[in-house]
């Protein structure tokens, strides 16, 4: 079965212009930015089905830029279906919409919505 983080990291950054992605924070953070964090933090899987629950994090200069880059993620999820690196994705859920969200640094804003993706392998 696909990893929905080697899914949807890579599709996000080539859907959101000038947004560096990965399933991980980078030590570099604070020179990559925007950054989309896309984690698996539950979900199901089944036979032929996953129903991973993901956490998507927008990691951003200002808070304005963090709005509006995970306003655009979200966007982006609830119209995805079809073939997707390996992956077919039959629906997208968001179970909580972006928020804003503590971070260690101050200089770096965060927002994050977690999402329910179905899919298969194609």
């Amino acid at each position: 079965m696909a990893e929905i983080e080697a899914v949807l990291a890579p599709w996000l950054g080539t859907v959101i212009p000038g947004a560096d992605h990965g399933a991980e924070t980078p030590p570099d953070l604070e020179e990559r930015l925007p950054f989309i964090r896309v984690e698996r933090v539950g979900g199901a899987d089944g036979r032929f089905r996953q129903h991973p629950r993901v956490a998507v994090d927008v990691f951003a200069a200002t808070a304005d830029e963090a709005r509006s880059v995970s306003s655009a993620v979200r966007d982006a999820l609830l119209f995805l279906r079809g073939e997707v690196r390996g992956a077919v994705v039959a629906d997208v859920r968001c179970d909580s919409g972006p928020s804003r969200q503590p971070w260690v640094n101050p200089a770096i804003h965060r927002r994050g919505a977690t999402y329910t993706v179905t899919l298969r392998d194609a």
